[in-house]
């Protein structure tokens, strides 16, 4: 399930303020995966992330698909580990579960 987000990128701009993780390929498209951190007030000591998918060639109609937080870590570092210990596969998977079919 995707989380929405009211801010569009402008044309030029990069689709997310996140660490850059990977570019996928999946159905004839490149994908830029990022990380982003969300902070949550009610557990302040914990870092949690989540993945923002958007197509490399993004059109004015389109807006990243981004995950619910799927990291939630001790530290900003375990956070970005724990991301970039995903392998290839499990991006396209979450990816394709947030596209319509």
């Amino acid at each position: 399930m995707a989380s929405m987000r009211s801010d569009q990128p402008t044309p030029g701009s990069d689709p997310s303020s996140g660490q850059h993780l990977a570019t996928v390929s999946h159905e004839g498209r490149f994908w830029d995966v990022y990380l982003e951190f969300a902070d949550d007030p009610r557990s302040p000591e914990t870092c949690r992330a989540l993945l923002c998918f958007s197509p490399a060639d993004l059109n004015e109609r389109e807006e990243p698909l981004r995950t619910t937080t799927i990291f939630i870590e001790d530290s900003y570092q375990e956070a970005v580990a724990r991301a970039r210990g995903m392998e290839e596969h499990q991006l396209v998977g979450l990816l394709r579960s947030m596209l319509p079919e």
